[in-house]
């Protein structure tokens, strides 16, 4: 019956190219369809979309030591090269459905704290360097072994983790939970206790609309949530005008569900190869290496935790959490630092985003293709893309954090030398909004009370390691400042 279904999406002509296709990315022995992937791939990039918008926002904003910014435009054309480069690289090589972009939390990191000392060029050279590092982790073998130290208590955490996540970044994107200033609690609902905005309004119809279409197991569930709450979001931006909430209260988040007057557009590729290695120098070398540490850490952890979060959600992992052609995944992903390095769009890495696409059906490397090429296109149609608003997507990242969680039946709770790690990893990844914090929490925590519980020799010493290094991590505000001093 597998067969059947992957052939009623070949092309007439005998299906030769499809039967090629199916070999190469393993379609069928994953029990998926071309239909299935080509679905996942488009949910994927419209969950992704907004990145083309976010990323010019954030490293546009941030001014460099010498008093210079990077324009919006030419960001926003190089954010989607490199993800589409990035994430058909990655399904030709790895053959899995993990969409790269530009990492949000390295691109604030970058925006806000490094480029304060040095310039974008520089900024970007570290990022680059990071990337190399990161390539020559993965190719020598280490960054396996360190991925294969982990317990699957931790990597199973590290999916639930993932998951409260993602569904934390879509309920605060669609402003369902907003912050609430000073005082206690430091979030809430909506605004001042209340869902007070339509856009929200837009984002609690499209979430229960998906949900039922997900209950149901209608295919192509999260891809006509997506569509039809976008075309929701158009018809009601038409009547009342809402606008950005940059411009007034209770209007849209990152973008304004309008169709736009311009469509197509010229890509500015001029920041291309826009990269300097003068950061050692201008700050010292001390201060430029804590630099590509924080990066490197933050890098490494957050891809890995992704990557075993999107290959458990995806029935790709194996009883020990690894998936298939790893040392592969890793090493692209290390490439993904190092072209966003290159082109200036900031490091580019697996989006956890791709859940979506996941959810939709896809389970290898064709999935992206089709996202990597839509990628591609957007540096043509940036307009277009913002048209979906963030309120929208949020509710495909809710549906997929709350399918994430399931993989929380195959945590042994009894056990509290384990418990607490692994409550460390899944609370504090939504909960201080990095996925890096979340598995350093649960790595000291592992080492430490397993240590001391006499449990001592199950630990790899790897992990000790990195348990380490992970402390070195958190505490490297005041190492910098002692540096600095």
């Amino acid at each position: 019956m597998t067969t059947t279904s992957t052939s009623s999406d070949a092309p007439s002509d005998g299906g030769t190219r499809v039967s090629a296709l199916d070999r190469f990315f393993e379609i069928t022995a994953r029990g998926s369809t071309v239909g299935a992937e080509v679905r996942g791939g488009v949910v994927t990039f419209v969950t992704m979309a907004y990145i083309v918008i976010l990323n010019p926002i954030i490293l546009s904003g941030g001014t460099d030591v010498a008093g210079d910014q990077l324009a919006f435009p030419q960001v926003a054309a190089v954010t989607a090269l490199t993800a589409g480069v990035m994430t058909i690289l990655f399904g030709l090589v790895a053959r899995l459905p993990f969409a790269f972009a530009a990492g949000l939390g390295i691109n604030s990191f970058l925006a806000v704290s490094v480029v304060g000392q040095v310039t974008w060029p520089e900024a970007m050279g570290l990022v680059l360097i990071n990337g190399l590092i990161i390539v020559l982790l993965a190719a020598t073998g280490l960054r396996r072994l360190i991925f294969d130290a982990v317990p699957l208590q931790l990597k199973l955490a590290i999916t639930v983790g993932i998951g409260l996540f993602i569904a934390f970044i879509g309920l605060v994107d669609a402003g369902f939970v907003t912050a609430t200033g000073v005082g206690s609690p430091p979030v809430g609902l909506g605004e001042g206790g209340s869902i007070a905005t339509v856009p929200t309004l837009v984002f609690v119809l499209t979430l229960l609309l998906t949900g039922v279409l997900v209950a149901r197991r209608v295919k192509g569930a999260l891809l006509i949530g997506l569509l039809a709450g976008t075309v929701v979001a158009v018809v009601v931006e038409s009547i009342w005008h809402l606008g950005s909430s940059i411009d007034r209260d209770g209007g849209w988040g990152l973008s304004v569900p309008a169709l736009p007057e311009q469509w197509v557009s010229l890509p500015d590729l001029s920041l291309v190869g826009q990269v300097g290695f003068g950061s050692f120098e201008r700050i010292g070398v001390l201060a430029a290496l804590m630099l590509v540490f924080t990066l490197v850490f933050t890098n490494f952890f957050d891809a890995m935790g992704t990557m075993t979060g999107l290959s458990k959600e995806a029935g790709l992992a194996d009883e020990k959490g690894d998936f298939p052609r790893l040392r592969s995944a890793l090493v692209v992903e290390g490439v993904g630092a190092v072209a966003g390095g290159f082109t200036s769009s900031s490091s580019n890495t697996v989006f956890i985003e791709s859940g979506a696409g996941i959810g939709e059906g896809a389970r290898t490397g064709l999935a992206n293709l089709v996202t990597g090429a839509l990628f591609l296109l957007a540096m043509f149609f940036t307009p277009l893309t913002s048209i979906v608003p963030s309120e929208v997507a949020a509710a495909a990242l809710v549906i997929v954090g709350a399918l994430m969680m399931s993989q929380i039946r195959g945590i042994d709770f009894r056990d509290f030398s384990a418990l607490l790690p692994v409550f460390l990893t899944i609370t504090v990844m939504p909960l201080t909004y990095s996925i890096a914090n979340g598995i350093g929490a649960g790595f000291i925590s592992w080492v430490v009370v397993r240590a001391l519980s006499g449990k001592a020799r199950e630990i790899s010493p790897l992990l000790w390691i990195v348990a380490a290094g992970f402390l070195v991590y958190f505490v490297r505000g005041p190492l910098e400042t002692l540096i600095a001093g």
